[in-house]
């Protein structure tokens, strides 16, 4: 039988075999509270450890109650969601879970984003009955995230995100009993361990055990020193996400708004970081030619295939997993190094400004940006390209405290010359974005010819790993796409393996890319978010009057009156980088 008929809540109704309670009570609209379950469809990622036991529902005939995200449906099942047993029994293990929890909602950084916090309002929690001594562990803050055990209920979430789905193997349970906590190994900081600083474990953390570095306090210090120039870009996944925090739809793009927004808080210039990806596309399109040359003409040290190197997790994710192949990446900064080092050289002089008194603010989706512009290479004597990287939350909250009615603001257009930008450098906000920009640009170039189509679909999608062969006028293009480390780890085992026929692969850390970057705004596992800032990036990209890099008008300015041409030597030394075997 591949059905099963059973009855919720009065409701009766027919599920396939292996549906369990919760998935069962979700088609007919019943919703039963979680705290360590979490599934995204779409991603194949699940996490139902049936610890929490605040999903427990009452199954007519069993003697005990059954937690639904990990109890299969059986025929003939009859069950009760919200007896007075199971209600009892939730705000029970509410108050013990609280009972060993901090009271410091009012200073937390998760305070109204906090499941946990949630889920008591909405069992009626006030008061805990049960006193007695908590647990307690040091705070550990890295350069991108912040770890307040204390505040641990051992969901497991982080763990499924960091072991399952991105092979990092960073967090796990250790020790035992009431000293249980998910921790690295032997308790060591972050930043000695091989965490990638994706941020994952950040996105899916229902209370505020895991943050990000909150850096808008340095922010709002620089915009209120008079002796100080300070700019922003921001990244193209931003503008998708932005407004789920001032309470619009998922998808809705606000890029005008997120204009107007950074002029009112007082940033001298606005600019694109898409801007700075056009760039990318620039330097990153011709080093692909440039090995494809090689290759076709019979040299065999050429590394293939390039991997695309935007992603600071994912480098960091090689660097310590995979160095015997740091030679194979491309040497391309991201475009937030690649904008710092444009703005504090080009644009500084441009303005007659200082180095050191110009300050470069960017707006990313990632929480590994803040570690990536703290990188020693991307500084020239101690002074970062880029100061301060801040997350698409983190200038919610910012905008918030300044009082501006998000909302109401009119659309305005980023300055220039470095807020100009193309259709090719917004995709770069998703899985497969980095390369059909590459690929618009490449094959023109490579061709001499106009693309016959823009919209490259072989290369979109959700899937975990994709793959497509691309038409560069009869000479195919064989291109893989990854997005989660643990994808990419798979197509990295297949080149050390001799196995991997492809020529590019684009990596990204995230599961959907950026717009699913660890400082987005919470989706809390509703995977239809992801696929709305998806959408929304490729209409913007569509609406755009010019959708190739190197159609670029200040790009093609910025060649001819500073850096020469793509790969030459000023732009190596500006827009290229090295990598560091870190094991």
């Amino acid at each position: 039988m591949n059905t099963i008929n059973l009855t919720i809540d009065n409701k009766p109704l027919v599920v396939k075999k292996g549906t369990t309670i919760l998935e069962a009570a979700s088609d007919v609209g019943i919703d039963i509270p979680t705290l360590c379950h979490m599934k995204l469809d779409d991603l194949n990622i699940e996490n139902k450890p049936g610890g929490c036991r605040i999903c427990v529902v009452e199954v007519n005939g069993r003697r005990n109650l059954a937690p639904a995200c990990c109890t299969e449906v059986n025929e003939g099942m009859e069950i009760n969601t919200h007896s007075m047993r199971v209600i009892n029994a939730r705000r029970t293990v509410m108050e013990l879970i609280l009972s060993d929890h901090p009271f410091d909602c009012l200073i937390c950084a998760k305070s109204g984003n906090c499941d946990l916090q949630d889920m008591a309002h909405n069992l009626g929690i006030r008061e805990i009955r049960y006193k007695g001594e908590q647990s307690t562990y040091r705070e550990d803050t890295s350069p991108a995230i912040i770890r307040e055990v204390d505040k641990c209920i051992m969901c497991r979430r982080c763990e499924t995100m960091c072991n399952e789905v991105q092979t990092v193997g960073v967090l796990s349970a250790i020790n035992r009993g009431f000293e249980s906590v998910v921790s690295p190994a032997f308790e060591m900081n972050l930043d000695h361990s091989v965490c990638t600083y994706c941020g994952q474990c950040v996105a899916v953390c229902p209370t505020g055990a895991l943050t990000e570095v909150d850096e808008t306090g340095k922010v709002v210090r620089a915009l209120s020193d008079p002796t100080k120039t300070v700019i922003v870009q921001t990244a193209p996944a931003v503008r998708a996400a932005l407004g789920e925090e001032f309470g619009m739809e998922a998808g809705t793009l606000v890029t005008g708004k997120l204009v107007a927004a950074l002029r009112r808080l007082g940033f001298d210039h606005v600019f694109d970081t898409d801007f700075a990806a056009d760039l990318t596309i620039m330097e990153e399109g011709t080093e692909l030619l440039n090995r494809l040359g090689k290759h076709l003409n019979g040299d065999k040290d050429v590394k293939l295939p390039i991997l695309t190197s935007c992603c600071p997790a994912w480098v960091k994710f090689f660097e310590h997993q995979f160095p015997e192949m740091k030679d194979i990446p491309s040497t391309a900064r991201s475009p937030q190094q690649m904008f710092g080092a444009i703005a504090k050289t080009f644009f500084a002089d441009q303005l007659e400004v200082k180095r050191e008194d110009l300050v470069v603010v960017s707006i990313m989706p990632c929480v590994a940006k803040k570690y990536e512009c703290g990188r020693e290479e991307f500084s020239v004597n101690d002074n970062p390209d880029v100061d301060y990287a801040i997350t698409t939350r983190e200038l919610a909250a910012l905008i918030k405290l300044s009082n501006i009615d998000f909302k109401s603001l009119p659309n305005e257009e980023f300055d220039n010359p470095l807020g100009e930008s193309t259709g090719a450098g917004v995709i770069f906000g998703t899985t497969g974005g980095v390369i059909e920009a590459a690929v618009r640009t490449a094959y023109e170039v490579h061709t001499k010819k106009e693309l016959p189509r823009l919209d490259f679909e072989e290369l979109r999608g959700m899937e975990g790993i994709r793959e497509a062969t691309i038409d560069f006028d009869g000479l195919p293009i064989k291109i893989g796409i990854a997005h989660g480390l643990g994808n990419a780890r798979k197509l990295l085992e297949d080149i050390q393996a001799g196995k991997s026929e492809f020529h590019a692969i684009e990596i990204m850390s995230c599961p959907g890319g950026c717009i699913g970057g660890g400082g987005q705004p919470y989706h809390h596992g509703n995977v239809n978010v992801l696929k709305q800032r998806q959408k929304a990036l490729y209409t913007e990209d569509k609406n755009k009057t010019i959708r190739k890099s190197h159609e670029n008008p200040h790009i093609i300015e910025l060649y001819e009156k500073f850096l020469g041409e793509p790969m030459s030597e000023k732009a190596h030394l500006l827009l290229h980088t090295e990598y560091f075997d870190r094991t």
